[in-house]
């Protein structure tokens, strides 16, 4: 059974940074891709950033050029590095992985953004 343990969430002031991080509990070359996902209260899960595994990244416009996925496989962990935040990323950030057959979610750490 895999598991996603995600870290590194907090209060931070507007402008400021974060790094998440996102342990696995096997290699993350057993995945396809990996993939970050936000929910603010009050609204519908969003596609944040995605690495495919060995491959290209992809980020929603809303934080391109601000947010940056990274992989470690030697320490089976996912990150993203935000920068430049503003209070409209205040949410809850979920890690997920695609297996072959079936995709896996961690709990979730909040991000909150304001001064």
């Amino acid at each position: 059974q895999v598991q996603l343990v995600e870290s590194g969430g907090g209060l931070v002031q507007p402008g400021g940074s974060l790094r998440l991080s996102c342990a696995a509990s096997g290699s993350i070359f057993s995945f396809s891709y990996m993939r970050w996902y936000r929910q603010a209260p009050g609204k519908e899960r969003e596609l944040v950033a995605g690495l495919i595994i060995g491959g290209n990244t992809n980020y929603a416009d809303s934080v391109k050029g601000r947010f940056t996925i990274s992989g470690d496989n030697a320490k089976n962990t996912l990150y993203l590095d935000m920068n430049n935040l503003k209070p409209e990323d205040t949410a809850v950030y979920y890690c997920q992985a695609q297996a072959p057959f079936r995709s896996y979610w961690g709990q979730g750490t909040q991000v909150t953004v304001s001064s």
